[in-house]
């Protein structure tokens, strides 16, 4: 096969991936929505939260809401990201729209505790799978993105900020339990939305300086079967004998489930070895998977 058949290929393939994200976080939050929190008029954060506000204020049919209030995100998205992210997200918030038109069913639970969490749950997972997918359904994010842009805020600080407006709002519209139950649905979806996006396979970058780091090297390629890096480095304090200063830093990647074994391994060796840990949000190329057991 040619390389740009094979382009062509791996462009399907990711597109065929991407496509069962996006229908797979279509299907959550549906779910979510129709079996949970709609039934019992509990309200999120986010533009479903605002939707959910201005249905009951107003009266307006809330798929048409979700779709109104979603536009003006829309286009920030396409002036942000780009046309094919503003496509996508386009298609998945109308499906989301018509399911939540047409489909009409009972709750599956009265207690609202329940509620609250499950509806999050399936809420934060659609709303993950779906970024995965390259889209959103919710437009907060973009907005959020486009003001940390400009300010000296964060993402998840601009996302707070709005759904303390949001929550604020729902306690004066329905009433403090509701907005209570509103912020246990936020973090429960908050929660799913980061699991559905990072994973189990989370990955955690760490740093270990110990005088015995060619030992510590040989058990991360041997015992955890990782790969490694190695940085030149100084200490910053001299020794009282007058030896030598300079020490090998080691660097390596392992998954969240993998950060016991490798603190417990790199304590039997050095006991005194200094460990830094770092969440990685996202890595490409390289060798993060697992290496193969080749003594070298």
């Amino acid at each position: 096969m040619s390389k740009k058949n094979q382009g062509h290929t791996r462009s399907v393939s990711e597109r065929s991936i991407e496509l069962v994200y996006m229908m797979s976080g279509i299907a959550s939050a549906a779910i979510g929505l129709e079996f949970f929190l709609l039934p019992s008029h509990f309200v999120d954060g986010g533009v479903m939260g605002i939707s959910l506000i201005t249905n009951a204020i107003t009266g307006i049919n809330l798929s048409i809401l979700v779709l109104l209030i979603n536009l003006p995100f829309l286009y920030l998205g396409y002036k942000q990201v780009g046309t094919a992210f503003a496509i996508r997200s386009s298609i998945a918030m109308t499906i989301l729209a018509l399911i939540l038109y047409f489909v009409d069913v009972e709750g599956a639970t009265h207690d609202k505790l329940l509620i609250s969490l499950f509806g999050g749950f399936f809420l934060g997972g659609g709303i993950g799978l779906c970024i995965r997918g390259g889209c959103v359904i919710d437009g907060t994010e973009i907005l959020a993105i486009a003001v940390s842009r400009q300010t000296s805020l964060t993402v998840g600080d601009v996302i707070l900020v709005i759904n303390l407006i949001i929550f604020s709002v729902t306690a004066f519209v329905f009433s403090l339990e509701t907005a209570l139950y509103a912020i246990v649905t936020y973090f429960s979806a908050a929660k799913t939305i980061d699991f559905v996006i990072q994973g189990i396979e989370e990955y955690t970058g760490v740093t270990i300086v110990s005088e015995k780091n060619e030992e510590i090297r040989r058990m991360i390629l041997y015992v955890l079967a990782r790969g490694v890096t190695i940085y030149k480095g100084e200490r910053g304090y001299r020794r009282k004998d007058g030896g030598n200063n300079e020490i090998n830093i080691l660097f390596t990647i392992v998954t969240r489930l993998e950060i016991q074994k490798l603190k417990g391994e790199v304590e039997k060796i050095d006991p005194k070895a200094f460990i830094v840990m770092n969440p990685i949000g996202e890595i490409r190329g390289g060798l993060i998977k697992k290496r193969p057991l080749h003594k070298d």
